[in-house]
């Protein structure tokens, strides 16, 4: 299995990171292959609503930025796990940035291999997780149909 992890964390050793680290070694146990993306590290815009993607671009986005890294790894992920700090009740920013640039990934449908959802969340207020749940119970397991694989929080 080919499991694409997004880091939405800017922090190199917070918890969110350590949370990745055990589920990493649990992944090589199992036999899994994995990549991690800290996309807090990367230089990513926010969706332009511009809709070159679904119209003149048939599925690629007019931005050119480290975008390009993360689309051919979700077309080749059986697995997607979306983690992050909780900010504001949501993902973090950067995060969101990419989750909204699905929108050329994920035209005209999803990714054909990707099957499997699962989140990592840390937050210092064990109410404060409503908004991301929202956002992956209607987004990927709702509208893309993905499998729940497991919810899994920390509060620091």
């Amino acid at each position: 299995m080919q499991v694409l992890i997004l880091n939405g964390s800017p922090r190199q050793k917070g918890n969110t990171k350590q949370m990745i680290k055990a589920l990493c070694e649990g992944f090589e146990k199992a036999g899994c292959r994995w990549d991690v993306l800290d996309v807090c590290r990367m230089n990513i815009h926010g969706c332009l609503a511009c809709e070159y993607c679904h119209g003149r671009g048939n599925g690629t986005c007019v931005q050119k930025d480290d975008m390009q890294k993360v689309y051919p790894l979700l077309r080749e992920a059986d697995m997607l796990v979306l983690a992050s700090p909780i900010y504001y009740h949501g993902f973090s920013g950067q995060l969101k940035c990419v989750i909204d640039r699905f929108y050329a990934a994920l035209y005209p449908r999803g990714p054909m291999k990707l099957k499997k959802a699962a989140m990592l969340l840390s937050s210092g207020d064990p109410d404060m997780y409503t908004g991301a749940m929202f956002s992956y119970q209607g987004d990927f397991l709702g509208y893309l149909g993905l499998e729940d694989m497991g919810v899994f929080t920390v509060q620091s």
